[in-house]
């Protein structure tokens, strides 16, 4: 591939049908809509939820190069309000038939798009909402910003069985149009909004309390304000340009959506709930082409808070499940989000009447240099050995309401792998009286708070080291046990535990002993007579705040472990379920284990909860600076030495300023 600018996108890309794991295209979700709506199944009511790639079952041989055809299969999640269902539907699409039909009882789905936007306009309308505005001093209704919050779970009544679908919207207020909403919460008011009828059912008032009284703008032209907090005079001038250059073009290439840099190759997917994927993870060693991953995303996230105030006691939003990633994905802007020479897939989703939507740059790739891979100088006889390292990122943005979420996956030339996660964007805000300092939060600015809150996020990872059999050990290092084996009390050992069953598969970090877990193929030996392995590292983990009792605390079981080990089954993608919409059933994780399968030697899947600890800040207001999360995925005996030993020297040219 040859590159003649800065950025390249996939235009003709987005379109291509070419491999079975290859996202749909833009005809293919229509194509799948009409289908639909030409079926015995259709009704005026039923409107398109999710609409993606039916993923063709796992091969033996984890690929499908060089395999037979497979047929081009969507998969359909749909909601008839009227009928108050959710349905699946898997349709063939060169066929043009639905295969399956599914009804799916006692399940709400996720938000459908227009849930997103015309919640707003019918809560300003409302003379209840007005009434308690009115009573906060406000007349001027277009300039309230109505949160569409999930309705989250506040017991029985919001049972599938005596609920209607609903939200409870927040209310926040800008004081003129685009500034910044935020900074104006109207505490202890909540609608509760029925999204069948799209109309307000009833309207919780707490009690007024006033309006924080100064701006939180961060936008350019708000800059200099002097209403604003903080204001500033000027813009830094002492930040000078930065330029990433490649002069012969990017050291990757791109087929469609599969990539190859150095010696890794992989596929990238693009779905509504998930947002990227990552399929077909592999490296080449000497020439052989070993696999590693199968299959990788992020499958859930929760933010709890941990505040018992009326207006936020109940936020506990499933963002990628409630509302969906890949729906929620920026369009990326070259030099902003993403800096050198890039690479753009765009994304394409549905909306609820089934025509396909493309976000244009929602996926963003490029390389980066990423300091010393190796070095040694050997004192004695001066002579210096430095290779720098470098990395794959593929990375999207995603905006849930206030909050910005950055995911980023890392592929570097040590054939180690990362994910990071960035947290941005604006905190979710209470006020609070003049003089009264919150027990549940921070004061961040005059009479506004930032609730302490968590979030977690689960990654599913499909392994394949060197093949599917694979089995997961967890490491620790411990004190030489044996007095006698350590007399200077300074000898230490690893200790493996093998994770055999699914009924020991949930498993904690351990900051005393150093934990991590290690994922083997026993089939395949190192030249040290070692089975082939990567592991798992954490990078930051933080307590769970969640308590049992709580609502939160069944609805989000993933957060009570580290890691959970599962067999591989094609229909276990998510680890809060599937529908976890209103629904204060422990789903997911909790079920897939039930059966307790043997897990040794066999086809493993890990998921990994990150979790980032918010206590808040003045320094995160207005806008908040990133927070980092994540894990390592690192080699352990998949190789015999160092990998990145054949980097090749640097030019001298290109370490020197002058």
């Amino acid at each position: 591939m040859t590159m003649d600018s800065t950025a390249v996108r996939t235009d003709e890309a987005s379109d291509s049908t070419g491999y079975p794991l290859d996202p749909l295209s833009g005809g293919e979700i229509e194509a799948t809509a009409a289908i639909v709506m030409e079926s015995e199944y259709a009704t005026p009511t039923l409107r398109f939820v999710m609409i993606q790639l039916a993923e063709p079952e796992k091969t033996a041989a984890l690929t499908f190069e060089g395999g037979a055809e497979v047929p081009r299969r969507a998969f359909v999640t749909m909601y008839d309000g009227a009928a108050k269902m959710v349905y699946e539907a898997v349709v063939d699409l060169g066929a043009r038939v639905i295969d399956t039909w599914t009804p799916i009882p006692g399940k709400f789905p996720s938000y459908l798009v227009e849930h997103m936007t015309g919640v707003e306009e019918v809560v300003r309308a409302d003379p209840r909402w007005q009434e308690a505005m009115r009573k906060r001093g406000v007349t001027d209704f277009d300039l309230a910003m109505i949160d569409p919050w999930p309705a989250g779970y506040y017991g029985p009544e919001d049972h599938y069985d005596s609920s209607a679908l609903i939200c409870r919207p927040l209310t926040f207020m800008r004081a003129a149009p685009s500034e910044h909403g935020y900074a104006r919460p109207v505490e202890g008011l909540i609608v509760k909004f029925d999204l069948d009828a799209m109309k307000v059912i009833d309207i919780e008032d707490h009690g007024v309390v006033p309006l924080p009284p100064t701006a939180g703008n961060y936008a350019e032209k708000f800059m200099f304000d002097p209403n604003n907090r903080p204001a500033f005079t000027e813009f830094r001038d002492d930040v000078k340009p930065i330029e990433i250059t490649q002069p012969d073009g990017p050291s990757f290439t791109v087929d469609g959506w599969k990539v190859q840099w150095q010696k890794w190759s992989l596929r990238i997917g693009f779905n509504p709930r998930e947002g990227i994927t990552l399929h077909e993870v592999t490296y080449t060693d000497r020439g052989q082409t070993r696999p590693i991953m199968y299959r990788a995303s992020l499958a859930e996230m929760v933010v709890p808070y941990g505040d018992t105030s009326p207006t936020h006691w109940n936020k506990n939003v499933f963002d990628m499940g409630e509302v969906g990633m890949g729906f929620s994905a920026n369009p990326l802007t070259l030099g902003c989000d993403c800096l050198g020479e890039i690479y753009y897939f765009d994304g394409t989703v549905n909306d609820s009447m089934g025509n396909a939507v493309t976000i244009p740059n929602a996926i963003c790739m490029h390389e980066e240099d990423y300091g010393i891979s190796w070095k040694h100088t050997d004192f004695r006889t001066e002579e210096v050995e430095v290779r720098r390292s470098r990395r794959l990122v593929i990375s999207m943005i995603c905006t849930v309401g206030n909050y910005e979420y950055g995911f980023f996956w890392y592929l570097y030339n040590d054939a180690s792998i990362e994910v990071e996660v960035k947290l941005s964007g604006v905190l979710t805000t209470g006020s609070v009286p003049e003089g009264e300092t919150p027990r549940w939060g921070k004061m961040v600015a005059p009479n506004i708070y930032g609730p302490n809150h968590q979030h977690f996020f689960n990654f599913r990872l499909d392994m394949s080291i060197d093949g599917a059999g694979n089995t997961v050990y967890e490491v620790d290092s411990i004190p030489e046990p044996d007095p006698e084996l350590n007399p200077h009390h300074n000898a230490w050992i690893t200790q493996d535990t093998l994770v055999a069953s699914e009924a020991e598969g949930a498993r904690d970090w351990n900051w005393e002993t150093g934990r991590y877990w290690r994922v083997s193929n026993p089939s395949k030996l190192n030249e040290l007579g070692q089975p082939v392995a990567y592991k798992l590292l954490p990078r930051e983990v933080v307590p769970v705040m969640v308590q049992k009792g709580s609502f939160i605390y069944d609805r989000a079981r993933f957060v009570q472990h580290n890691l959970w080990v599962t067999r591989y089954h094609a229909d276990e993608r998510f680890p809060a379920g599937d529908y976890m919409y209103q629904c204060a059933e422990a789903q997911g994780l909790p079920r897939f284990i039930a059966d307790d399968e043997p897990l040794e030697d066999t086809d493993v899947v890990l998921w990994y909860t990150v979790g980032a600890h918010h206590v808040v800040r003045p320094e995160d207001w207005p806008v908040m600076p990133c927070a980092y999360t994540g894990f390592h995925l690192k080699p352990i005996g998949f190789f015999d030495g160092n990998p990145a030993l054949d980097l090749p020297p640097s030019p001298p040219k290109a370490c020197h300023a002058h």
